[in-house]
Formats: C-alpha cells, sequence, structure tokens
C-alpha cells in the first residue's frame, strides 16, 4: 500500500432536516468545509433542478456558498462518489428513493455521507427519499425556522400560493415557515 493511501473503515449516513429556512444547508455547508480543514476528500452533489441561486454551487438562504456537482438522478452519485472520503447532499427531497440505496452503498464502502432535505412537503406530509435515509442514518439533526405568524419554533413549510405540484421551487415568496398550530389554523384544520 502506497503511504497516500488511506484504509477506510465503516461509513455512516447523517441526515440534517427540518422546515424551509431552518438552516439545513447551512449546516450541511459548516459540516463539509470542516471535513476539508481536516483535508479530507469531499464532494457535493445537488439535483440539477436546484437552480434558484446557481447551476454549480449550493447556496443557503444566507447566501454561504460551497461548489457542487448537479447531477440528473441519484444513481449518478454512486459514480462520481468513489474516490472522496466526505459526500454532501443537499436537497434530497428532490431525488427518487433509490437514494437511500444509494447513500447505504456508499456508506458501506467507507464513506461518510451528509444528507440535507425537507422531512414534510408543503402539506405536512413525509417527504420523497428523507423518511428511508432518517430510518438508515446513524445521525440525525432536525433543525427548526421560526414561525412567522407567533415566533415559536417552526417545522412546517407552508406555501403561500395556490399551486397544488408537489415541487414548487421558491424562497420567501412562495414559502413561510409555521409552527403546529399556525400550520393547522392556515389549512383550516382546526
Amino acid at each position: 500500500m502506497f503511504l497516500e493511501e488511506k484504509v477506510r473503515t465503516a461509513g455512516w449516513v447523517e441526515v440534517v432536516t427540518g422546515s424551509m429556512f431552518s438552516g439545513k444547508t447551512e449546516e450541511l455547508i459548516r459540516r463539509m468545509r470542516r471535513a476539508k480543514i481536516a483535508q479530507q476528500k469531499t464532494m457535493i452533489f445537488k439535483p440539477k433542478v436546484d437552480t434558484r441561486y446557481s447551476e454549480d454551487k449550493v447556496v443557503s438562504h444566507d447566501a454561504q456558498a460551497i461548489d457542487s456537482t448537479p447531477v440528473s438522478k441519484a444513481e449518478d452519485i454512486l459514480y462520481l462518489a468513489e474516490k472522496y472520503e466526505v459526500i454532501g447532499i443537499d436537497e434530497a427531497q428532490f431525488f427518487s428513493n433509490i437514494l437511500v440505496e444509494v447513500c447505504n452503498r456508499l456508506a458501506d464502502k467507507g464513506i461518510r455521507i451528509i444528507v440535507a432535505g425537507l422531512d414534510m412537503d408543503f402539506k405536512g406530509k413525509p417527504f420523497g427519499p428523507i423518511p428511508g435515509l432518517l430510518a438508515i442514518a446513524e445521525y440525525v439533526t432536525k433543525v427548526h425556522a421560526i414561525c412567522m405568524k407567533c415566533g415559536n419554533l417552526a417545522q412546517y413549510s407552508h406555501r403561500l400560493s395556490d399551486n397544488d405540484k408537489l415541487f414548487v421551487l421558491g424562497e420567501k415568496d412562495i414559502y413561510e415557515p409555521l409552527c403546529r398550530s399556525c400550520f393547522n389554523k392556515a389549512n383550516y384544520k382546526m
């Protein structure tokens, strides 16, 4: 074995989840930067459909940015991630449920996977592959925004428009974080 080769131990999966505006991407960027400081080989992926701030960077709502590789489908990550020690995946809810298997396979190869994504859609229902990722993750971090109506901790991403499509990219003009009580009031559930 060459001196520059590192022996890989078991990898693992970390999930950072919560509502919109809760700091998921900010936390993903922080963890990826720390891995770089530790001189680990890192790569971050995002879905090609997410072009809100940049086509080739992951950007948080507070304008922190990190270079990324946009991919069309989760399977692409398998082939692009082989030589890295730490893999970041942003906006994971936009990938299919295959992402769970992709993360498992990469972790089994000794790679640390850090995934960030919404845990619920705008209707308050489990979103995309996130429930499956939560089940297989060794580490889970649930982050919260602040409710725009009452100031309590918010875990829901309330859509302000009448658009009923599941995937609608947007920011504060289309979504607001709400707590359970305010989300229920806004959706006439009470």
